[in-house]
């Protein structure tokens, strides 16, 4: 313990204790760089004093433009918020014991660089018309070092520098560009980009951008109408006619057709006009009217649409009506629809018809015969195929032809049988009745049908028949008259024979001159017998 004792008086008596000499610092030291309206905090420290005193100043004696706060071995200088007036070399004071003094100085720089750019460009862009970029870099300092670049997508369309500019303060700084947007540029982005690059000032960042994409208004431009399955389709197929324009916003469209007479017919406001089956008064000029409610323009297409197809009779008729009064004026027409034109043939079906056919679209039948009546058909025919329709015109007349048939022909007896028919054409069918002339002179109808016959033929059935054809348009009477000839066949016997004697009541007068006389010959000679008919036609 001893040794140990001694030896650690001889270290002491070596190496004597040291007293720390007095120092100062500054932190940060050296240079600063600070941004402007932010915080920054200088520490001034002194070691090997026990009482140090402190004090703050610029190198130019400018306001601090801080707060300084003393504690006992250091102070510090709080500029909050950092301002220009902060732009100085800053020098600390420090006294030991009111013996021994020493200071060390600072240099803050300052730097404004707190956004990104602000873009400005009107939201109602007209392509081919002027526009104005506007980049806004707010509170930029020192601005003297400050580049602007504007671009559309990746290419540079603007530069600008404010190297010569001599702000001493932040200040917003402003580039416009002014340019023609056009249809292509429409979605691409305008970014702005600025850069504060100052040498030496380690700082982040040194370069801000902000984009925005263009909407440029424009148009209707460049409209075109398209026609599936073409401009040329066969009738009854669909059509679809489209309209495409280049707009933005998207323009309003209107479709409509214009007719021969120059009459416009508005359809329907859609790109889109379908037509599923066409008809060939489809046919005409389609128009596609563009109209952009922004730009206030407005662009027109047309398309001119031509059906094809076999013909179509759309008109078979006649005039006044299918059913006429003999004497009346007829028309028949037809009509016909196709592409090409139709060739028309009107004409009569009735092989026995003393009628040419009519390559015509009408049949002109002044005063009309009931021989005319029929069916008359119309053919509509063109390289695509043809067309049938048929009608028929129902021509209404009085009796004409009427005739009186006697059966048998050949020799009656007294109770034998004898039939007379009547015949008669006409339109309505004539309404046939049998009359028979008493001794008074007067008529008696005997019966309503066409066929009179007498059973058990006696001398009393002798005399004059007559057939009476009726229908709403007129009547005819024809008439027959059964009678007794006497003619001598053995020198002393007379031998009566029954006549028909048929006649037309026009014509009856001199008839019945010879019916009287034959009648008072068959008395002069006495009673009769059947023997012998004689049948007559007039």
């Amino acid at each position: 313990r001893k040794i140990k004792a001694e030896k650690a008086a001889e270290l002491m008596c070596v190496f004597p204790f040291v007293v720390k000499a007095f120092e100062m610092e500054i932190i940060p030291a050296e240079r600063i760089v600070a941004p402007i309206g932010g915080t920054l905090i200088l520490t001034c420290n002194a070691t090997g004093c026990a009482s140090p005193s402190f004090s703050w100043r610029t190198q130019m004696d400018s306001p601090l433009g801080g707060k300084v706060s003393n504690h006992r071995t250091h102070s510090t200088l709080t500029m909050n918020p950092v301002s220009i007036v902060n732009s100085h070399s800053y020098l600390c004071t420090v006294i030991c014991d009111q013996r021994e003094q020493k200071e060390k100085s600072v240099k803050v720089e300052l730097y404004s660089f707190p956004s990104d750019p602000i873009i400005e460009i009107s939201p109602s862009l007209v392509a081919g018309e002027p526009a104005t970029v506007v980049c806004k870099i707010p509170d930029v300092y020192p601005s003297d070092h400050l580049e602007v670049l504007l671009k559309k997508d990746e290419h540079v369309i603007h530069e600008k520098d404010f190297f010569e500019d001599d702000s001493t303060n932040t200040e917003t700084k402003i580039v416009a560009y002014t340019f023609h947007p056009m249809p292509e540029d429409i979605g691409k982005e305008i970014t702005c980009v600025a850069r504060l690059p100052i040498a030496d000032m380690d700082f982040e960042p040194k370069e801000r951008t902000s984009s925005q994409k263009l909407n440029a208004n424009f148009g209707p431009q460049n409209t075109v109408i398209t026609a599936s399955p073409g401009n040329s389709a066969m009738e009854g197929d669909s059509l679809n006619l489209t309209c495409v324009t280049q707009s933005n916003p998207p323009a309003q469209i209107v479709w409509s057709k214009h007719w021969a007479e120059g009459s416009i017919q508005h359809l329907i406001k859609n790109n889109v006009l379908s037509i599923p089956h066409v008809h060939f008064n489809d046919s005409g000029l389609y128009i596609c009217e563009v109209i952009n409610l922004v730009t206030n323009k407005t662009e027109k297409a047309t398309v001119d649409i031509i059906i094809q197809g076999a013909p179509v009779i759309t008109k078979l008729s006649i005039e006044p009506s299918t059913t006429v009064q003999e004497g009346e004026n007829v028309s028949i027409q037809c009509s016909a629809e196709s592409n090409p034109p139709p060739k028309i043939i009107l004409r009569r079906k009735s092989d026995n018809a003393n009628m040419r056919p009519y390559s015509a679209r009408s049949i002109l039948l002044p005063s009309v015969m009931f021989q005319n009546g029929g069916d008359y058909e119309c053919i509509a025919e063109n390289k695509f195929g043809n067309s049938r329709s048929e009608i028929t015109l129902n021509v209404k007349y009085g009796p004409k032809n009427t005739m009186i048939t006697v059966i048998p022909t050949a020799a009656l007896k007294e109770g034998e049988t004898v039939t007379l028919k009547c015949t008669s054409s006409g339109n309505p069918a004539p309404v046939i009745s049998w009359k028979k002339k008493k001794a008074t002179g007067e008529s008696e109808k005997i019966s309503k049908n066409a066929t009179l016959t007498i059973q058990n033929l006696k001398s009393q059935d002798l005399g004059l028949y007559e057939c009476e054809a009726y229908n709403q348009f007129g009547k005819e009477e024809k008439a027959v008259k059964l009678y007794v000839q006497g003619s001598l066949e053995e020198p002393d016997q007379m031998i009566p024979v029954i006549i028909a004697f048929s006649s037309v009541a026009a014509v009856a007068v001199p008839a019945v001159a010879i019916l009287i006389y034959v009648s008072r010959q068959a008395k002069v000679n006495g009673s009769y017998s059947l023997v012998k008919a004689l049948r007559l036609k007039v």
